[in-house]
């Protein structure tokens, strides 16, 4: 064997069809648009990851009472579930989320409104803290909170 061994992407080679974007290198100039659109996605997958397996709640042995006859038979609204994030979308996550330990420790403001800013509903696409709620939770102003956001992203925009 003489030939090039060249090492192809498990989509390519299983044919998947999942198609992976290609990621900056360190150093690379990724805009303030870019890293909170890779924010928000990675709080909407965080979002959809689903809530099964062990917990550590405690549980309850409840018995199911019929409250009408429309429950009886089945005819309940049904939720609306966000699709299983896949791996790729996993990965992403956990690389988009890992940009905020670059921030200090100094500035741990940035980071929570950041992280809490990041959390986008899957389904919907809206905020889940506004920046007003976000304002009254740190004790402040919307606007300053919008302020420490761009700050905090200009920030990632250097340091990634």
């Amino acid at each position: 064997m003489n030939g090039v061994v060249r090492a192809l992407p498990a989509a390519e080679v299983l044919g998947s069809g999942v198609r992976v974007r290609p990621v900056p290198a360190r150093g690379g100039a990724m805009t303030a648009a870019e890293i909170v659109a890779r924010l928000e996605a990675a709080g909407a997958t965080l979002l959809a990851m689903p809530a099964r397996g062990y917990s550590t709640h405690m549980r309850q042995m409840k018995f199911d009472i019929v409250h009408t006859a429309l429950e009886a038979y089945g005819w309940g609204g049904a939720m609306a579930r966000p699709p299983a994030p896949s791996a790729a979308e996993i990965s992403r996550m956990d690389e988009a989320f890992g940009w905020l330990a670059l921030i200090p420790e100094a500035k741990y403001v940035l980071r929570r409104v950041l992280g809490a800013r990041a959390l986008v509903h899957p389904l919907t696409g809206r905020h889940l803290y506004a920046w007003r709620r976000l304002g009254a939770a740190l004790g402040t102003d919307h606007k300053a909170v919008q302020r420490w956001h761009a700050e905090g992203v200009e920030m990632l925009a250097r340091l990634i």
